[in-house]
């Protein structure tokens, strides 16, 4: 009797589980969109090497936006933990792998100078952080919980309270990235750019929930937002959905 057939090493990506590029009514994926077919390339050892991570890169207090911008004091806004898991399509954990956010602060402003938004800069949060996964795949960070925004698609859309997460591979050409949304928040619904995905179960797992287990008492409320890299059910990855 032969052996059971091992499963492949990788799963394809469903097509269907992701948005379309040209999207109307997120206006700016119109003039962004492809309208021909897209081409698929080999991928070669430009892509599969290259420049790798190591604990060295990474400063004690990278994964703590409260403090590794602060010059007279913390940050204003609501204190949050936001922790998980980054794992492979089989539910393994990916340790070792860079992990990066950035963020609005709690107005809703970025610390970019293109931002013209009319909340004020925090002198004490830069926005920014990175750490490691340790070898059960977990990361964290401290920081506060962005604000909401206005921006230019149609007369009155507002962006949804987000935190974007970027993950690095094993090389420096392996990059993904998303957006993490907090759980609760209306506006999600009525975002313009979260409607292009045509799957409801994706846009669930974009949506951290309230971790009350790992919040902090009198110190800090916790989402949870475990990133799956690959397969059917993979973690939503945007192809610059806000040109980032």
């Amino acid at each position: 009797m032969k052996p059971a057939p091992k499963p492949a090493e990788f799963y394809q990506r469903d097509r269907l589980w992701q948005p379309p590029a040209h999207a109307p009514n997120y206006k700016t994926s119109v003039p962004r969109s492809p309208r021909q077919a897209l081409l698929s390339l080999q991928g070669s050892m430009s892509e599969i090497t290259g420049p790798v991570f190591g604990h060295d890169d990474i400063a004690p207090l990278d994964n703590d936006l409260l403090k590794n911008y602060a010059k007279t004091g913390d940050p204003v806004g609501e204190r949050i933990i936001v922790h998980g898991r980054v794992l492979d399509e089989n539910g393994r954990p990916v340790p070792k792998t860079l992990v990066e956010i950035w963020q609005a602060n709690a107005g809703g402003r970025y610390r970019h100078k293109k931002d013209s938004y009319l909340a004020p800069i925090d002198p004490n949060f830069g926005g920014c952080g990175r750490t490691l996964t340790d070898e059960n795949g977990f990361y964290y960070f401290r920081t506060v919980k962005p604000g909401a925004y206005p921006w230019r698609n149609w007369v009155n859309n507002w962006r949804p309270a987000h935190i974007h997460v970027s993950v690095f591979g094993t090389a420096f050409a392996q990059r993904l990235i998303t957006q993490m949304y907090f759980e609760g928040d209306p506006l999600i619904a009525r975002c313009p750019i979260v409607q292009t995905i045509p799957d409801p179960k994706a846009i669930e797992q974009l949506i951290a929930p309230l971790d009350m287990n790992a919040a902090i008492p009198l110190d800090s409320l916790a989402y949870k937002f475990d990133i799956v890299l690959r397969g059917r059910r993979s973690t939503l990855f945007e192809n610059r959905l806000e040109g980032n």
